[in-house]
């Protein structure tokens, strides 16, 4: 993936920092100074240093086991390592869970967005399962307001719209994707006329998010074969 990819997928800086340290030759891949933000590199078989401090090291990966957790992230939280906000992070969340482990955020849920996401120690892995080119289904519980007809939820541009509850004041919804853009469902959803109230994810692929409760994780790395 580019450096400035997997700086962010590190945890260790946004991509627009990531892209502030590449062009300020403060990031050494492999004991090389990089300046180009597009270079690939694989984080686990990279040695990367910021402002030569050792941030990832292949030494420390290599052989590792694959790893893959599903977390039900709570309300407020952001998907990033470092908020320059200060407001709580995935991360956070994981840790007071008692994750200790070094993980990549597969794909991201806005901060007012809830429900399943995934965690991997595998980038490969990471970028498969976000790739458009794959499309894996993502499936999300929506509320908006207003009336959702049959016809409203026909015409979206989404892998499937399935109109569960609606009344004039809000409808219920369960919309599957499979590119995961960013703030897609609520862009598709306002450019028709309806507000998200509520946005909570319960499926990516085979993983559900069943009775997991909100801040809590569990391992699913059997759900992904080394196929994948």
């Amino acid at each position: 993936m580019p450096l400035e990819r997997a700086l962010s997928k590190l945890g260790l800086a946004s991509r627009s920092q990531a892209r502030a340290l590449i062009h300020d030759g403060r990031v050494r891949v492999n004991n090389k100074v990089i300046t180009d933000v597009r270079v690939m590199v694989v984080p686990e078989w990279s040695r990367i240093e910021i402002d030569d401090e050792v941030k990832a090291d292949k030494r420390d990966v290599r052989g590792r086991e694959r790893l893959v957790i599903a977390l039900n992230k709570p309300r407020g939280t952001v998907t990033t390592t470092h908020d320059p906000e200060g407001r709580p992070t995935v991360f956070d969340v994981l840790r007071d869970a008692g994750m200790t482990e070094r993980l990549l955020a597969v794909g991201r849920l806005d901060r007012a967005s809830t429900g399943l996401l995934l965690f991997t120690n595998d980038s490969q892995l990471a970028n498969r399962l976000t790739d458009p080119a794959t499309g894996v289904p993502r499936t999300y519980v929506v509320t908006v307001r207003g009336r959702v007809t049959p016809e409203d939820a026909a015409a979206m541009p989404a892998a499937g719209v399935e109109i569960r509850k609606a009344s004039n004041r809000e409808t219920h919804l369960l919309v599957t994707l499979k590119q995961g853009k960013n703030r897609e469902i609520r862009t598709m959803l306002a450019d028709a006329g309806h507000e998200v109230t509520r946005l909570h994810r319960v499926a990516y692929g085979d993983v559900t998010l069943g009775e997991l409760q909100p801040g809590r994780w569990r391992d699913v790395t059997e759900s992904f074969g080394r196929s994948l």
